[in-house]
């Protein structure tokens, strides 16, 4: 297992020892097929009147006892985003044993989580350690402390904050049932401090896994329920956008009237948002407008005007957003490959793959090795020859 978790793919021998070990039959082993044989788990934490410390704990075990290959399924995520829709009850305050949580303690915890949070990208690779810690530390405090009613929301608020930060480190790196695990615990802390918007974007970030993983019909489904809460602006503009990404990935042009709409959508909100945003989707701009408007169009088939797009939204992205911007840069790529021409497609895959090791960032690597054979038949175009040796290296 720790070597798949490294990136390393089991061995036929390894992956029946690993069903064994969890108490499967070894005939649905498929070497061939990894990881997608692995079954997929219903286990979710469901909402209840203290439920938040208890996803809290789960998301903390996923990280220590190497459950990282255990999926939730798409049918787990959908009817706890029903769930949420429907408007579960709010975490019920407890009376607890410990000691009292002093207000200038809980100040110190969310300073150190936002700066830890904004680091510069290739910073944020050192930080894992920390925000664990700092995770643990709120979860045992939420468990066993005794604080006033309002310490005990910015409690809950900070774990949501938490959760969903370690949720995306954990993405990036390919570790999706923790990140799953965390951005689960976050939706139940964002339930407890009452913030529906940033319940709506802990479901959003589920989606966005989803459409990751191939998943389109559980992260639209998904991104619908989570709409029917969210009030911001700009939280709205960001679901819509995932939410025509998700519609136009199932490459159904019958889905291109909806695609339309929630592009639609997501421009609207994006100019009614102003500068009062909610710290998690703040960054959302025009550079992520256009180029998630470009991609929804590659997808459906529409190459020149995605390009247009892709190309713009790049060009606005600010300096600071460098993961972003390796992320961009494969969709580029993409674009590129699709109106054939190979030249400019290496050029962009192979700044964005420099990119993505200088920073840290395995989930942009990811996206270079998925072009890869898209290059093949284009072995002597200028610069393709460097990137497949450089992929190689």
């Amino acid at each position: 297992m720790r070597k798949w978790q490294r990136g390393v793919e089991p061995s036929e021998e390894s992956q029946v020892y690993i069903a064994e070990a969890l108490g499967w039959p070894a005939d649905i082993v498929r070497a061939d097929d990894w990881p997608n044989w692995l079954p997929l788990t219903d286990g979710v934490v469901p909402f209840g009147p203290h439920s938040s410390v208890t996803a809290l704990r789960e998301a903390l075990r996923t990280a220590m006892d190497r459950r990282e290959f255990l999926t939730i399924s798409g049918a787990a995520l959908t009817a706890l985003a029903a769930d949420w829709a429907a408007g579960p009850t709010a975490a019920l305050a407890q009376d607890n044993d410990g000691g009292p949580v002093g207000e200038d303690f809980v100040t110190f915890l969310e300073d150190t989580t936002r700066y830890l949070a904004g680091l510069a990208t290739e910073q944020r690779q050192h930080t894992d350690v920390l925000l664990n810690a700092h995770l643990s530390t709120v979860t045992g405090l939420l468990e066993h402390g005794r604080h006033t009613p309002d310490l005990r929301k910015r409690l809950h608020t900070l774990a949501a904050s938490l959760s969903q930060t370690v949720a995306w480190h954990s993405f990036d790196r390919g570790r999706h049932a923790r990140a799953s695990q965390n951005w689960v615990a976050g939706l139940h802390n964002a339930v407890a401090a009452g913030d529906h918007n940033m319940g709506a974007g802990l479901l959003s970030d589920l989606a966005y896994q989803a459409t990751w993983r191939g998943d389109h019909g559980t992260a639209a489904s998904v991104l619908s329920h989570a709409l029917t809460r969210a009030t911001h602006p700009a939280a709205r503009c960001l679901l819509q956008l995932r939410l025509a990404r998700a519609l136009a990935a199932r490459g159904d042009r019958s889905e291109l009237r909806a695609v339309l709409r929630a592009l639609a959508a997501a421009e609207q909100h994006l100019n009614e948002a102003g500068i009062d945003r909610p710290a998690w989707c703040a960054w959302v701009s025009e550079a992520d407008l256009a180029v998630d408007s470009g991609q929804a169009l590659l997808d459906l088939g529409d190459t020149p005007r995605a390009h247009q797009l892709i190309t713009e939204g790049e060009r606005l992205l600010p300096a600071a957003r460098d993961k972003t911007r390796g992320v961009f840069l494969t969709y580029r790529a993409a674009s590129y490959l699709d109106l054939k021409e190979p030249e400019p497609a290496a050029a962009a895959a192979t700044q964005s793959l420099l990119l993505a090791r200088r920073i840290g960032a395995p989930r942009c690597v990811r996206l270079v090795d998925d072009l890869l054979p898209r290059f093949q038949p284009y072995a002597r175009a200028q610069g393709v020859p460097e990137l497949l040796q450089l992929a190689a290296g």
